[in-house]
Order: C-alpha cells, then structure tokens, then sequence
C-alpha cells in the first residue's frame, strides 16, 4: 500500500512540476507573439550625424511602419560608444531597449581588451544594417597615381613620407597601418583629430597620403580636391567604381570596411529577435531605404543575426593582429 501511495505522490509532484514549467513558459510566449506593444528605443552610442545615426534615422519610418510602435532614437555619445552601450547592456532584456552597434565596438574592445562593454558577451545580435569601405587618397596635385606609386615613394624616402588617419585605433588609423605593415613599409602613419585635419595636412604637404571612409572622403574626391588611389573592398566601390582595390594594385589579400548592425542586451528572448531581425530586413529591403543608404555612400546590408556576430567576431582578431603588429598600447 505505501509502495503504491508513493508512486501516486510522485506521478503527483511530476505532473504539477511540468504544469509550472508550462505556465513559466506561456507569458514569454505570449510576449513573444505580442511584441511589440510600446515605442521601441534605439541607443545610438555616437554624437548626431554619424553613420550610425543616420543608418538608424534613415531606417526609421520604414522600422515603426513594420513594427506598428515609434522608434525613439537617443544619441548618448562617449568613450569610442562605450557609454550608451553601458546602457543598453543595463536594461531589460525585453527588445524595447535596442544598441546600434558599429565599427568602434570591435576596434575599441580590441584595443581595450578590459572594455566596460563587449559586444559578445553583453549583447545578442539582430542582424547588420549598412557597410562602407576606405579609400586610399591623395591630394589632387600629388605625383602618386597608384599604389605602386605610393609604395616605392614610401620604401625611397621612409624619413621624408608620412600617412595620415584620424585618431589612434580607429578603424581608419588601423586600416592604414594595416596597409603599412602589408606593404612591407616603414614609415610612420601621423594621427589626427579629424577628417579635416588629415585633409589640411594631405593640402599642407606634412603627410602624403592618407585613409578614410569612402563617405568621409569622397566629398573631396568627387570636386577635385583629393584623388583616389585605392579601395579597400575585395571588389571595386559602387561609388568609386573607377578606382582599383588595394589587393588588385600590389597589396594581396587587403581588406578592412566599417560595418553598423542592431544589438539587444543579452538574454533577450530568442523569438523577440527573430522577429525584430524579420522587421527590421523587411524595411531595409525596401527601394527607398536601399536608395536613402546609397545616397550618404552606404551599401544597405540585411542578414541574420548569425551575420552580425561574425562579422564583429571577424573585425575583432583583424583589428587585434593589426594592434599587436604596430605595438599600440590601450590608453
């Protein structure tokens, strides 16, 4: 009699335990098929204007017409994108508190191993949004046409040849060194605060060439103050289409490109990813997004959220070897 009555408790105790289970699993069920009820806020990490910005921004009414709620954008700039990271990776995990991620996260966190915030660890990926390259660049008056140019002039005259980039470990001031180091150079790659200033300096004379995002650049490239030498794309820019890749022109197997790409923090529920992913493809599959992001020199790229986190996995061991080859040290 005991041996039955306890068999009867257990089938008891397992029957109510797996009834719980399937009540604890409904509500985020139900979340999931409801989500989205309310705005939807997105972080961009980086001051107004930038790509990051105006990926989101360009996205945006195609975002909350798929979505059905606003997207509130809020630009908390600071530390490479570190600061509205930190926050993103503080808030609930629920989809209604988004990140837009970029280029600087993998650069910052390969530079700072110890970084406050990482990409991999801290935030699940929805998927990619835009990508662009870097060009190779000259002043407009300069002798140097081609790489091979700007190669032998380097390897003649290493102590009266300069490069130029913005500030150490950006994206562009490793793509130079990148560029450097592959072409067997050396000479030293002069860091500035900004694109203008690598400009007066390329004018000034005080560096001969330099590396800079296609959008960044190709404003003067395109009215004849500048002249392009090189992409760095594996193919031949849509909006450069005229001028060679690094790797067609004497540097095998160069490539480096910026990339930007919508997180949410960790732990986020799976089907409330896969249905931003869903949404957020559908808007910028559209031809007037696609022709919004070609209009500020942007390829539009839509994937999984398996794309994005190989392309920021890829970008960290690139930016990592580049930073341990020229010895930068994390300040």
């Amino acid at each position: 009699m005991n041996g039955v009555l306890t068999v009867t408790t257990r089938r008891s105790v397992l029957t109510r335990s797996m009834a719980a289970l399937a009540a604890s699993l409904l509500p985020r069920a139900a979340f999931a098929q409801a989500f989205p009820s309310r705005p939807i806020k997105v972080i961009v990490p980086f001051p107004a204007g930038g790509p990051a910005d105006s990926a989101v921004r360009i996205a945006q009414a195609g975002m909350e017409k798929a979505l059905g709620q606003p997207l509130v954008v809020e630009n908390v700039a600071g530390a490479a994108g570190q600061v509205g990271a930190m926050r993103v990776k503080q808030a609930e995990p629920d989809g209604y508190t988004l990140l837009q991620a970029a280029s600087p996260h993998t650069t910052n966190a390969a530079v700072k191993p110890d970084a406050y915030v990482d990409l991999l660890r801290d935030f699940a990926p929805i998927g990619p949004m835009a990508t662009f390259d870097f060009v190779l660049f000259v002043k407009k008056d300069s002798p140097y046409k081609t790489v091979k140019d700007v190669i032998e002039a380097a390897k003649a005259n290493p102590d009266k040849f300069n490069f130029g980039s913005i500030a150490v470990g950006t994206a562009q001031n490793l793509s130079m060194l990148k560029f450097v180091s592959m072409a067997g150079l050396n000479v030293p790659v002069v860091a500035h605060r900004t694109t203008g200033d690598v400009m007066t300096g390329l004018l000034s004379g005080t560096i001969q060439a330099a590396m800079e995002t296609i959008p960044g650049a190709i404003g003067q490239i395109k009215d004849g103050q500048m002249r392009a030498i090189a992409v760095s794309s594996t193919e031949r820019n849509p909006f450069l289409p005229d001028v060679p890749t690094v790797a067609e022109s004497g540097v095998p197997g160069y490539r480096t490109y910026s990339w930007n790409g919508m997180v949410a923090p960790a732990k986020t529920p799976p089907a409330v990813i896969a249905r931003l992913n869903k949404l957020i493809n559908g808007a910028i599959a559209t031809q007037d997004i696609q022709q919004r992001f070609r209009d500020l020199i942007m390829v539009p790229r839509t994937g999984t959220p398996e794309d994005l986190q190989k392309i920021y996995s890829e970008d960290v061991a690139v930016w990592r070897q580049i930073i341990t080859e020229a010895k930068i040290q994390p300040n």
